[in-house]
């Protein structure tokens, strides 16, 4: 499998994220000292609250890609050893992960809570059951809105693909769900999506590759216009 990786993207955010992690602590002291005074009390609450908000952008890059724990370190390592007519494109592309080969085209969404993760049918949702909830709300531990999130990228890199690449004619871009927490467990099955634990993905690919091949020609055509390096 051939990993391309753009770099300079991921050192760019992993100083936006390191920024807004020092300003966060700056502005939410500056709050707590203003809380002792009691003519500043209305701009200490402002103050705790720009704070809050900033150190939640603040997790989200480092959720993403922090220095010492990068997502897509983790989904290489996961998926090293398939087919060298496979490549991994990290960042290159409108979306995060992007996987290209024989099992088709193929959007990797990695997400890191933790829990029982299930598809709801009824409310055509996924749910996520267990975990604390004050991590749900500090460390951005709740699984938000999966539904949404796999709608954007795959309208995302169909725009990419017939507008920017010129591609009016491609196997269908579709998206799969890895979960990475070592507490999380997935049971859903009936969901429109894939979803898995990052560590089964791999055998799924395999699986996929093995029941219901793309046309090989077709995948390299799209490979030899998607980025080769970095950028």
């Amino acid at each position: 499998m051939k990993i391309v990786t753009n770099e300079k993207y991921v050192v760019r955010n992993q100083k936006i994220g390191k920024y807004f992690l020092w300003a966060s602590l700056a502005i939410l002291g500056v709050g707590l000292y203003m809380s002792f005074q009691p003519s500043l009390m209305l701009y200490s609450y402002i103050a705790l609250l720009v704070g809050f908000v900033t150190s939640q952008v603040s997790v989200f890059y480092t959720n993403r890609i922090g220095v010492k724990s990068r997502v897509d370190h983790k989904i290489s390592a996961a998926l090293k050893g398939l087919d060298n007519k496979f490549t991994l494109y990290h960042f290159a592309t409108p979306v995060s992960h992007l996987l290209v080969g024989p099992a088709g085209i193929w959007i990797i969404m990695p997400y890191h809570q933790a829990g029982t993760i299930t598809y709801d049918e009824k409310r055509n949702r996924w749910k996520q059951k267990g975990g604390n909830f004050f991590m749900k709300l500090f460390a951005q531990e709740s699984i938000g809105r999966p539904d949404y999130e796999v709608k954007t990228a795959i309208e995302d890199l169909e725009r990419y693909l017939t507008q920017k690449l010129n591609l009016q004619e491609h196997p269908p871009v579709k998206a799969i769900l890895a979960f990475y927490n070592p507490k999380a467990e997935t049971q859903a099955e009936n969901a429109p999506h894939p979803t898995v634990l990052l560590e089964k993905a791999k055998d799924y690919f395999r699986r996929v590759t093995k029941e219901n091949p793309v046309n090989m020609e077709e995948i390299k055509s799209i490979q030899n216009l998607l980025p080769d390096s970095e950028e």
